[in-house]
């Protein structure tokens, strides 16, 4: 018991404001927080059995630098594409990828490398108890994901769509940024990938933003 209290207390402190408690709180101002918080649950299932299981096997053989810049570039994908987004009532909208799928890839991604998926492994080694570290650490992520996300059903009520997109958009894009700025040695190439990563972020902005216009224009138009 003192493997589940003690790795649950962990992992609800160590969420608190990090990353992927942020990211259930813009998915949950697009999707059905039963939605998120189903996908958290399986994606921490995932990942912490796998970390508690696998130990640091896994790195030896990917580079966790690697591992985080795929997540980087992932979470600017997502913020782009919540800009493009749908309607958000509290509905999943029919869109191209799943909703649940959507989240499911996005926390596992996310957790890869983070410090509770490492705080699950040294915890595991610990108290020698997959089963407890691996149930409390899980559980513990829930109670942290399920305050963001009741904090995104909120803002999701409260603020306009337009301001809700931007600002899931933003939490997504700036973590993407900090995790290439991090995850990058060669100055160089740091330089370039976030460079080039900003123009196609610009292009993509002027593209959604003459598409606004030309609808506007359609809808004065009738």
């Amino acid at each position: 018991m003192e493997a589940l209290l003690s790795s649950t207390i962990f992992v609800v402190l160590a969420e608190m404001g990090d990353k992927t408690q942020l990211l259930g709180m813009a998915f949950a101002t697009r999707y059905k927080a039963t939605t998120v918080l189903l996908g958290v649950l399986i994606a921490t299932l995932l990942n912490h059995l796998l970390a508690v299981a696998l130990g640091d096997f896994l790195t030896n053989f990917i580079p966790l630098s690697t591992i985080q810049l795929v997540a980087a570039f992932s979470f600017v994908f997502f913020g782009l594409w919540t800009l493009r987004g749908d309607s958000l009532d509290g509905e999943d909208k029919k869109t191209y990828f799943n909703p649940f799928w959507t989240v499911v890839i996005a926390f596992f991604i996310a957790e890869m490398g983070d410090k509770t998926q490492l705080a699950a492994i040294a915890l595991a080694a610990k108290y020698h108890s997959l089963l407890f570290v691996w149930l409390g650490t899980t559980l513990g992520m829930i109670i942290s994901n399920i305050i963001g996300i009741m904090v995104g059903v909120v803002l999701g009520k409260r603020i306009p769509e337009k301001l809700v997109k931007a600002l899931s958009a933003s939490i997504f894009i700036t973590f993407g940024y900090i995790g290439i700025w991090q995850n990058m040695t060669n100055p160089g190439y740091k330089i370039t990938v976030l460079s080039l990563v900003t123009l196609i972020c610009a292009v993509y902005l002027f593209f959604l933003f003459r598409q606004s216009k030309k609808k506007q224009n359609m809808n004065e138009a009738k």
